[in-house]
């Protein structure tokens, strides 16, 4: 509105006229010198302020977010925990404008790993296709581009999010072609961003109702500002979760530069075993080209170590968000894969070493042993168990149910923890005809020096009864160490390994693994340990 300042002015003017006489005319009458008034200055009337240009296709009234808002559809192939492989999927999610180039916003796990994306876009009845610009799972979320231009776009929201501040949720709920909007308020403004497909730091909760669909779609202000990208949400709780704004653009930069963020470039969840004997990221598809797919993961793979660490064990993928977050984006990341498929443990390197068959007893020394019967087991024949101390995990077969969890002693000194695990733990200690295992974790690395030097030790002890057919070098994707194979003890048929062995980033633990084996399923199960075993706490 042009606003104008209005002066009124009053002049008053006075002329004053002065007679003079004394009785005698000196000369004619003079005129009085007027009396000086001032006259007021005007100010210029100040020119009117033009108003900001609005960008052309800027969203700027709830109505408008209709149109920025799109439905995007993933075909390609996607392997589901619970049901399976599913071949050329049609998953559907929403997604919403941020530039009239066609650049959108959306969830990761709504667009990674399909082979083609289909973009409806509001008032179009054909779908546009789209690529992938840059994903980052820990964050869930990705940037697309549309094809074409011209498109109507949103902008981020400025103001604070506090409790009370009114949303909505724009987008396409359970893969309906029909566009929603909820309305609702900010209930939480710092909300747990941990979950099993994502770990965020910047979450809002809010009462705007979503559904399974509309991931990836906005929560916007009654202006079309975006507040946040709806990510997650709990039906029976009716609680909703949003990932805030001003750290969702931060990564949207980067994203749609083209490089991915916090990401190896998967669309997967964090997945635990009801008795928690294994635990991963289970993996539904590749981004063709990422870090994961030139190492050679796939669908239905379960990543279950990175750096030697136990991936999922909380159910969440906050571990693995952790590693991504210290590392560089080209950084060599060791990794452990479970093949669910074929039941076989592979290694490899990220940005290093593509992934091969692990190190496995049950392989080298299938000979050696009595029984060669079916080896075949399911994490339903396994057990987690942890030392009396809370320090040490690992499964063991359930057969080998009695344990023991005391310190690992040194004569009358503990130096580390210690589990202990066979069907009979009096015939396993005084017997060598008796399956089971003692694993045994020391961080007193000055006292028992090196793993060689561990190693040796024992085989003062064990070379008495047993016929040691030789030593070989170990090394798996989180430990480097040396095992001495015996056989013949005190005249029975037991395979028995003595294995030592340190972290392969850390030279302040050692491991110590005693395994009287006799049937393939015993050497299946060694090597499920081996696999399984963690440090989960402090060493006594």
């Amino acid at each position: 509105m042009k606003r104008y300042s209005v002066l009124s002015v009053i002049l008053i003017l006075t002329l004053l006229l002065t007679a003079c006489s004394s009785g005698k005319t000196e000369g004619p009458a003079q005129p009085a010198e007027p009396t000086s008034v001032p006259v007021p200055t005007l100010e210029p009337t100040p020119e009117p302020t033009a108003e900001p240009t609005k960008p052309v296709g800027l969203v700027d009234t709830l109505e408008g977010v209709r149109t920025a808002t799109i439905q995007i559809e993933a075909q390609g192939t996607f392997v589901d925990p619970q049901v399976g492989m599913v071949y050329n999927a049609a998953g559907r999610g929403s997604g919403f404008i941020i530039d009239p180039s066609g650049i959108a916003v959306t969830n990761n796990h709504v667009v990674t790993g399909a082979a083609l994306l289909r973009v409806w876009v509001a008032g179009e009845t054909e779908p546009r296709n789209a690529r992938i610009l840059g994903v980052s799972e820990c964050w869930d979320l990705a940037v697309i581009d549309l094809e074409g231009d011209g498109y109507p776009f949103m902008e981020w929201y400025q103001g604070e999010i506090n409790p009370g501040l009114e949303v909505y949720s724009a987008g396409f709920p359970l893969g309906d072609p029909e566009y929603t909007l909820t309305k609702g308020i900010v209930s939480k403004a710092n909300a747990d961003g941990e979950t099993n497909w994502a770990s965020v730091d910047g979450v809002i909760e809010h009462d705007a109702r979503i559904r399974g669909g509309n991931s990836g779609g906005p929560l916007v202000t009654s202006d079309g500002k975006i507040v946040a990208v709806n990510y997650a949400g709990i039906e029976s709780t009716d609680q909703n979760f949003a990932i805030r704004g001003s750290r969702a653009k931060e990564v949207v930069v980067t994203l749609q530069g083209g490089q991915d963020f916090e990401s190896i470039g998967i669309n997967g969840q964090a997945v635990v075993a009801e008795d928690g004997s294994l635990s991963g990221i289970w993996v539904s598809s590749v981004k063709s080209g990422s870090p994961a797919d030139k190492t050679g993961i796939q669908g239905g793979d379960i990543l279950t170590t990175m750096e030697g660490l136990v991936l999922a064990t909380d159910g969440t993928m906050a571990d693995y968000c952790d590693i991504l977050r210290t590392r560089n984006t080209t950084d060599t990341i060791g990794v452990e894969v479970l093949r669910f498929e074929t039941e076989e443990y592979l290694e490899g390197q990220l940005n290093g070493r593509v992934l091969e068959t692990s190190f496995s007893f049950a392989n080298e020394m299938e000979d050696e042993v009595v029984d060669t019967g079916d080896t075949a087991a399911t994490s339903s024949d396994y057990m987690l168990v942890q030392d009396d101390y809370g320090a040490i995990q690992v499964s063991v077969p359930t057969t080998w149910n009695e344990i023991d969890g005391t310190a690992w002693y040194d004569g009358e000194d503990i130096i580390g923890a210690a589990i202990t695990a066979a069907p009979s733990l009096e015939y396993f200690n005084n017997y060598y005809d008796e399956p089971g295992v003692f694993f045994g974790a020391t961080d007193d690395v000055a006292l028992l020096g090196g793993y060689i030097e561990l190693l040796d030790a024992y085989r003062e002890s064990f070379s008495v009864d047993c016929k040691l057919e030789g030593r070989y070098d170990y090394e798996d994707v989180a430990f480097k160490g040396a095992y001495d194979w015996y056989s013949s003890c005190a005249g029975s048929e037991v395979t028995l390994i003595i294995l030592t062995a340190k972290p392969l980033n850390s030279t302040s633990l050692l491991i110590s693994v005693i395994a009287q084996l006799l049937t393939d399923a015993d050497l299946a199960a060694f090597d499920e340990i081996l696999a399984t075993f963690d440090v989960v706490g402090t060493l006594p």
